[in-house]
């Protein structure tokens, strides 16, 4: 079977999260009203081609929320797959500028989108975005990327660093983060763990209770759940499991490199996500 065409988008939102504004745009090419979206360029990650093709299209600079249900479609009998994300609209948002791809962008109510829209599954995600809370503080649970072999290794297992496809997964984690404008980054002291958050920023708290060595379920728990901001955390495949089941109640696991993303209201986690790299 061929894989579906993959593109990504967001349904950009502001003002009150109880009576928000969407960024509606036009397309000349298909003279539609639709969502801000585009196809991934090669080996580019999913959160990243929505971050970029945002920006690209209406100048908006956005902070992921919870992601919307896919959206199908057929292309001359080839099946597209659309992921789209709610996106808040940050103050770093620049004024639109028409294109030849996108000529006009709309701020609207949901109701007045809604009969804009030409699409009938763009109408539903607004359905989607209705939902559940759209203020939310993201967690991001990421596995540490591939290491090479723990039986290969013969010097401190806490030293031994990431390998040629650890870098480039670390490399793929500094593009994925920006979405969620993480103010604390929480690494086990393992270097293979802070050499994965580095690439996208140096300025990293170790915490032995995200190590192998010195895990304790219910204390690495309580260390978690003390970062009420925006926080990126990375650890191991023996650590994770447990404390994202002890958080959310979800039975999730993450291959090397792979993250998870934990939304937050409060101390109620309300969707996770799980996205490899």
């Amino acid at each position: 079977m061929t894989d579906p065409l993959r593109a990504a988008g967001a349904v950009v939102w502001r003002g009150d999260e109880r009576r928000p504004e969407v960024a509606v745009i036009h397309r000349p090419a298909y003279d539609d009203w639709t969502f801000p979206k585009g196809k991934l360029k090669h080996g580019e990650h999913v959160i990243a081609a929505a971050l970029r093709e945002v920006r690209e299209e209406t100048g908006l600079v956005t902070a992921l929320g919870r992601a919307l249900p896919p959206v199908h479609y057929l292309i001359t009998d080839r099946l597209k797959r659309v992921d789209y994300w709610a996106a808040q609209a940050t103050s770093e948002s620049v004024a639109f500028t028409p294109g030849d791809e996108v000529d006009e962008m709309r701020w609207l109510p949901l109701d007045r989108a809604r009969e804009l829209l030409t699409w009938e599954w763009d109408a539903g995600l607004l359905h989607s975005l209705e939902a559940a809370p759209l203020e939310t503080v993201p967690l991001v649970l990421v596995r540490h990327g591939s290491a090479g072999s723990r039986q290969a290794w013969e010097g401190d297992d806490a030293l031994r660093p990431l390998d040629t496809d650890g870098r480039a997964q670390a490399e793929t984690i500094a593009r994925v983060l920006p979405a969620y404008r993480p103010e604390a980054l929480v690494s086990s002291p393992s270097l293979r763990c802070v050499q994965t958050l580095q690439p996208y920023s140096a300025d990293i708290r170790t915490e032995p209770l995200l190590s192998e060595e010195h895990h304790d379920p219910d204390k690495t728990t309580a260390l978690v759940e003390e970062l009420r901001t925006a926080a990126a955390v990375c650890s191991h495949g023996k650590v994770l499991p447990d404390l994202i089941q002890s958080l959310s109640g979800k039975d999730v696991h993450l291959r090397k490199g792979a993250f998870a993303v934990l939304h937050r209201l409060g101390e109620r986690v309300v969707s996770v996500e799980r996205y490899p790299t």
